[in-house]
């Protein structure tokens, strides 16, 4: 992935005459990229594709304008599609509002709080494996929705259905179920194969919109008997505000549990994607506690408003950057564009395959899964690791993602065996000399405080790493420590590491 480099006064401030253009055209990019992923996440959880939008233009005209990541680019997110799923067919759309705005006040609260922080103490194996387990969450459900047929209710029972669907097309007696497949198929080859031969002056044209296209091209050529999206004629009919039942819910106990998940996840997910966000570009890094904010401002109004939950989301964030965004504008007006094409072109959508949709969702679902992470794990940190990242991803698979992550973190803990004498990690600062030199035990406990400590560090000139008085490292911090260096040293500033173990310096190479 190419890297943009933003200068620290642009990403963080208002923009200018030489920043408008390139806010401008990023911002039609992320367009481009969110409708159909807006829509697609919003078909994944249950719900009709124009609640999708609604959240998607909450991300950008409220939170772009409130978020701690400047770059970053909010809106519906695959990493939640399943558990709004769960929680739509349990207790119908009605239902997902309270849950919503109470997540959202969560949120709020945990970020007063400066609690953003804490975050990043989540193991990166129990992250990538709660991911790689909605991923396949998304692929084996969503693998349904290209036969126009509906997914089932669980993980297990849409992968053991999986084969039957395949066997159950006759070329010969062509009905909906082979229209929709062929639909879907084209939809995957055309965006796959655009993002690998595209033109170099087209490279900023996203894959997912070219399959939309073919895709909706191709169901037109079949005569249009698939399942096509439905869309209301205004999309304020789309906004359902709170009445007096939602309202009563908020004082239901039952509804804690759901809020705290969302809360949770969202959260996570955000906060890793800002991580991710801060390797594209050189400017203002990441504010976890205003983002968080940010963050739960937005759940709360899409909860009030009807629609989906949003987090922070890597894809359209990673256009953004790589399309030259300056300040936070671009997402800004992306939210603009959206509303701007569902309340002037609605009939335009209700051309699109609902396969086509699935199609780009069973992609976005297969990156999820990334088993590059885990081959990364093993390779750096060993075995462990790997197991903690199986270990949540079969957990999310087959009982639920609250599950998945609570198994990954008490397994992470046990990484803390061999050191529970010596957990402490003593960090001393010296921005004059440039130097921090840590002692103790580097651990996924300590990774708040020792992501605060390289935060602080000087942005340019030459720093020393001293970690002569680490007596262990676990792959948290090693991880973090790891991107730290690479960041710093690719744009031009210099780290020296003074280490007497090789094993340590082995896991920073």
């Amino acid at each position: 992935m190419s890297e943009t480099h933003a200068s620290p006064e642009m990403a963080g401030t208002p923009t200018s005459r030489g920043t408008f253009s390139r806010d401008f055209t990023a911002s039609v990019v992320v367009f481009l990229v969110a409708m159909p992923l807006c829509m697609g996440i919003a078909v994944a959880s249950g719900v009709p594709p124009e609640k999708g939008l609604i959240t998607g233009i909450i991300g950008g005209l409220v939170v772009g304008l409130l978020a701690g990541s400047p770059l970053q680019v909010s809106g519906p997110a695959a990493g939640l599609a399943v558990i709004v799923y769960e929680l739509v067919q349990e207790r119908g759309l009605a239902g997902l509002a309270p849950i919503l705005m109470l997540a959202g006040v969560i949120q709020i609260v945990a970020g007063m709080l400066r609690l953003g922080g804490l975050f990043r103490a989540i193991s990166p194996a129990v992250v990538h494996g709660m991911l790689a387990g909605i991923g396949v969450l998304i692929v084996v459900g969503q693998f349904h929705v290209m036969f126009d047929a509906r997914p089932l209710p669980s993980g297990p029972e849409n992968l053991a259905a999986m084969p039957g669907r395949l066997l159950g097309l006759e070329p010969w007696d062509l009905t909906t179920a082979e229209y929709a497949f062929a639909v879907g198929i084209v939809t995957i080859l055309a965006m796959l194969g655009w993002e690998k031969f595209r033109p170099r002056k087209l490279r900023l044209l996203p894959g997912a919109l070219v399959g939309v296209l073919v895709g909706t091209a191709t169901s037109a050529l079949l005569g249009g008997r698939v399942a096509k999206v439905a869309v209301p004629d205004s999309i304020a009919a789309a906004v359902t505000l709170p009445g007096a039942d939602t309202l009563a819910q908020l004082a239901n106990p039952s509804i804690f549990v759901s809020a705290l998940a969302i809360a949770f996840i969202a959260s996570a997910e955000t906060l890793l994607s800002a991580a991710a966000v801060d390797k594209m570009h050189d400017g203002v890094r990441t504010k976890y506690d205003k983002e968080l904010r940010a963050q739960g401002v937005g759940n709360l109004l899409c909860g009030i408003a009807g629609s989906l939950p949003m987090t922070g989301v890597i894809v359209r964030s990673s256009a953004n950057v790589q399309a030259g965004a300056a300040t936070r504008l671009s997402a800004i007006l992306h939210g603009a564009w959206i509303l701007l094409f569902v309340a002037a072109l609605p009939f335009v959508l209700t051309r699109i395959p609902m396969a086509a949709l699935g199609a780009i969702l069973v992609v976005t679902g297969w990156r999820l899964v990334s088993p590059k992470h885990a081959t990364h794990l093993f390779r750096v940190h060993g075995w462990f690791p790997v197991m903690i990242w199986a270990a949540t991803l079969l957990c999310v698979v087959t009982t639920d993602l609250l599950t998945g992550v609570l198994v990954g973190i008490g397994l992470s803990l046990l990484e803390l065996v061999p050191h529970y004498r010596r957990l402490k990690l003593r960090v001393d600062e010296r921005p004059e000399e440039g130097l921090i030199r840590l002692e103790g035990a580097a651990t996924f406990l300590s990774v708040p405080r020792l992501s605060s400590a390289i935060e602080r560090a000087p942005a340019t000139g030459p720093m020393r790493l001293d970690l002569s008085g680490l007596s262990a490292v676990d792959h948290s911090s090693a991880e973090l420590l790891r991107d730290w260096l690479h960041r710093r040293r690719d744009a031009g500033s210099p780290v020296q590491v003074t280490d007497t173990d090789p094993k340590v310096a082995a896991l920073l190479a």
